[in-house]
């Protein structure tokens, strides 16, 4: 059986978690994750409501991986980017 290698990545404010798993080959994104045992260093990781990514770019958890490819685990947004810039931009022209 073929083996691939892949990294899963999770950030937080001043934090980035990056694990090396080895899996066999095909794989999806949801086993990477599962097998890098990242959602028991951080429980609030739901696969339910969490988007994932390889390399930047949307992926749906029954992903096929490839080797080399990164899975990135991404956080909910604090508030709406929009909203923000609007509030950004009304106090510097005060």
């Amino acid at each position: 059986m073929t083996k691939i290698h892949v990294e899963v990545i999770f950030a937080l404010p001043g934090e980035q978690d990056v694990i090396d798993v080895e899996l066999p080959h095909p794989s999806t994104v949801e086993d990477a994750i599962r097998e890098s045992k990242i959602l028991d260093k951080y429980p609030d990781i739901n696969m339910d409501v969490n988007k994932t990514g390889i390399f930047g770019k949307a992926a749906k958890k029954e992903d096929v991986l490839h080797p080399g490819d990164r899975v990135e685990i991404y956080r909910g947004l604090i508030g709406d980017p929009k909203e923000i810039r609007r509030q950004r931009a009304k106090k510097n022209k005060v």
